[in-house]
């Protein structure tokens, strides 16, 4: 039996892309501007990620601004945020990167993770099939 908080969460809950730490991404989110409402980008990595896949799920996202770093928590399925844009994997080895808000420098670059070579399989490369000449032909 479903309870009708299970329903109105289910209903909340929306299709994401692969959102993981290390991730290069921008953020999309309503603002409210007095009676206007526009719509505000914030593009930087995602540090970490916390209360699992549910409605309550956030990712913490950071950039460096001017020297100066900053933070924002987004609620993943909050109707505020409009879209989740990716624009490139980080290669990481753990699931929160809190290191990098004291890295300087080179240290606080993220190599990108290679796609194509898990994507494509291996492919033997064969000699392709000559079409028949003239000589050939003629019997």
């Amino acid at each position: 039996m479903i309870t009708l908080l299970e329903k109105f969460n289910k209903d909340q809950e929306r299709k994401l892309p692969d959102l993981r730490p290390g991730d290069t991404i921008k953020v999309h989110q309503k603002i409210k501007d007095g009676e206007k409402e526009r719509i505000q980008i914030f593009e930087g990595i995602i540090i970490g990620k916390k209360h699992g896949k549910g409605i309550s799920a956030t990712i913490t996202v950071r950039k460096v601004v001017d020297g100066v770093g900053v933070e924002r928590i987004f609620p993943i399925h909050s109707p505020s945020v409009e879209k989740f844009e990716v624009l490139r994997h980080g290669k990481v080895r753990r699931a929160k990167l809190y290191y990098l808000r004291t890295a300087k420098g080179k240290k606080a670059k993220l190599k990108r993770k290679d796609f194509a070579a898990a994507i494509a399989p291996a492919v033997e490369e064969s000699a392709p099939e000559e079409a028949p000449t003239e000589a050939s032909k003629v019997e």
